[in-house]
């Protein structure tokens, strides 16, 4: 099951990191994607990694912004959020899977998706 941490309140063009703590073993057989939320509307797919190749795919409203990583000793995957916007206030959940598909469908459609978090808050104003 996905854990989320590193949400927070920040000001426009600051960064955050989160966190997505995958706690079953092994953790590199899992495809991560990062999911967000405002209320009244869909959740928005914005970063995955697949667990095949660790290629990753960004939504156009975060590219160049945001970036994963993985890291080797733990089984966590990082999205580092730089130069934050007020329209990137919203929930921020981290979804695993095991399904073996292109990566950016994990981001496209929910339907690839296993587990899900309980989500990571992330507000961004002046």
């Amino acid at each position: 099951q996905p854990v989320e941490s590193g949400g927070g309140s920040v000001q426009p063009g600051g960064s955050l990191r989160l966190s997505c703590y995958i706690s079953d073993a092994p953790y590199s057989y899992y495809s991560v994607a990062w999911y967000r939320q405002v209320p009244g509307k869909e959740r928005e797919g914005v970063s995955c990694i697949s667990a095949v190749d660790n290629s990753t795919y960004y939504s156009d409203s975060v590219k160049g912004r945001f970036t994963l990583s993985r890291d080797n000793t733990m089984p966590t995957v990082y999205l580092h959020m730089n130069n934050l916007k007020p329209e990137d206030t919203a929930l921020y959940y981290c979804a695993a899977s095991h399904i073996i598909t292109e990566v950016q469908n994990f981001c496209i459609t929910t339907g690839f998706l296993d587990y899900w978090g309980q989500g990571t808050q992330v507000t961004v104003s002046t």
